[in-house]
């Protein structure tokens, strides 16, 4: 028998490790509890992505006025599964600072109105 070593988190299916989604459910597969800790913070995060929402041109959904509030909807948009991507704003680009400044936070078209969405809150 081979030795299956990605697991649904949705309905417990196993699969090999060439495989990235559930054929049942369509949840991203993660690893068997134990193995996660050998993977990568960039596998990790790929392994959260929902597929619908990372097809098309990449549109701003948001700005941050610093790159850790940019760090931050980014993270909250990956909980989402949310492909996100991070670009300085306009305007700012100083060699001297290139970490500090406005980011632009941006993200696939099928993606857009769920990152609003997620990102929405009412301010008091």
């Amino acid at each position: 028998m081979i030795d299956k070593p990605l697991v649904c988190p949705g309905c417990g299916h196993t699969y090999p490790a060439s495989d990235r989604f559930c054929e049942e459910c369509g949840m991203p597969l993660v690893h068997v509890p134990g193995a996660e800790r050998h993977a990568s913070e960039r596998r990790r995060k790929a392994r959260k992505i929902k597929p619908q929402y990372a097809e098309g041109q990449l549109v701003k959904v948001a700005r941050a006025d610093s790159q850790p509030e940019a760090e931050f909807i980014e993270a909250l948009l990956l909980e989402e599964g949310i492909p996100s991507m991070l670009r300085r704003s306009g305007g700012f680009d100083v060699p001297d600072f290139l970490a500090a400044g406005p980011r632009d936070v941006l993200v696939p078209e099928s993606g857009a109105e769920a990152a609003r969405e997620a990102l929405a809150w009412e301010r008091p």
